[in-house]
């Protein structure tokens, strides 16, 4: 795999986990502004970061939106079950 190759998986990873921290962060706040929880700055950072965490380990498994369905994984195609072949009804 070329570095290219990578590059674009790791752009696209850190654009997913941002996404995930600032999701979760707003998330967060907002059950906080209505006294659902009651979680201070630095908790609402600590658990960001966790979930970005979380989601740069998720990426993983594979990025779609790298390449043409050659994305970085730690499975190889034939391992990955396609959601189309567990509709309801059938054998897979």
């Amino acid at each position: 795999m070329t570095s290219d190759y990578w590059l674009r998986w790791l752009k696209a990873a850190a654009i997913r986990a941002v996404k995930t921290f600032a999701q979760t962060a707003v998330a967060l706040l907002g059950a906080g502004a209505v006294s659902v929880i009651d979680v201070d700055w630095l908790g609402v950072a600590g658990i960001s970061a966790t979930a970005a965490v979380v989601s740069l380990l998720t990426s993983l498994a594979g990025l779609p939106e790298v390449g043409n369905g050659d994305a970085p994984s730690l499975f190889e195609e034939d391992d990955v079950v396609d959601a189309h072949d567990c509709e309801e009804g059938s054998d897979a």
